[in-house]
């Protein structure tokens, strides 16, 4: 997984949706990227050449997807929020989640997933962690909620 192309892939609709956005000129040393979305679908960015602010329609959040070596999320679970921080050398995303099931079923599954994908994982605490095949670090930490389990996934990119 490489979480530039995501970079790419979220900031191509935000620029083209933005509702809220102002140009600026990026000072020497000042190119990094930090994108915020929220459960409601607010979502912040600040680039290089700009920054604002759009409101994603309803769902689009709740309904995306993200894939770590073939492993996506669990059934019924939902994404609740994202941050990307990318900078020259390097990005860490967050992806935030909800699912309905208990933590350690949560972390169980993932644990598998990861395992018929052929990549270890260690479990520790709430958390699982393990390398992606693109050699990428990741921590996912499950704790439990209200109904069910709430979580998140950080990735980090060297490259």
């Amino acid at each position: 997984m490489r979480p530039m192309r995501y970079v790419t892939l979220i900031v191509m609709p935000v620029l083209l949706a933005g509702c809220h956005v102002q140009g600026k000129h990026a000072a020497d040393g000042d190119e990094n990227v930090t994108i915020n979305a929220d459960e409601s679908g607010h979502v912040s960015f600040n680039l290089p050449f700009m920054n604002g602010q759009v409101k994603l329609p309803e769902g689009v959040l709740h309904n995306g997807e993200f894939d770590i070596d073939g492993v996506k999320m669990i059934p019924g679970g939902t994404m609740t929020g994202f941050s990307v921080f990318a900078k020259d050398k390097g990005a860490t995303v967050n992806l935030g989640f909800k699912a309905p099931q208990p933590p350690d079923q949560v972390r169980s599954y993932f644990a598998d997933q990861f395992k018929q994908q052929g990549v270890e994982v260690a479990a520790a605490g709430d958390a699982l962690s393990g390398t992606s095949k693109d050699g990428d670090p990741f921590t996912i930490h499950v704790s439990p909620a209200a109904t069910g389990s709430t979580g998140t996934i950080e990735i980090q990119d060297k490259d």
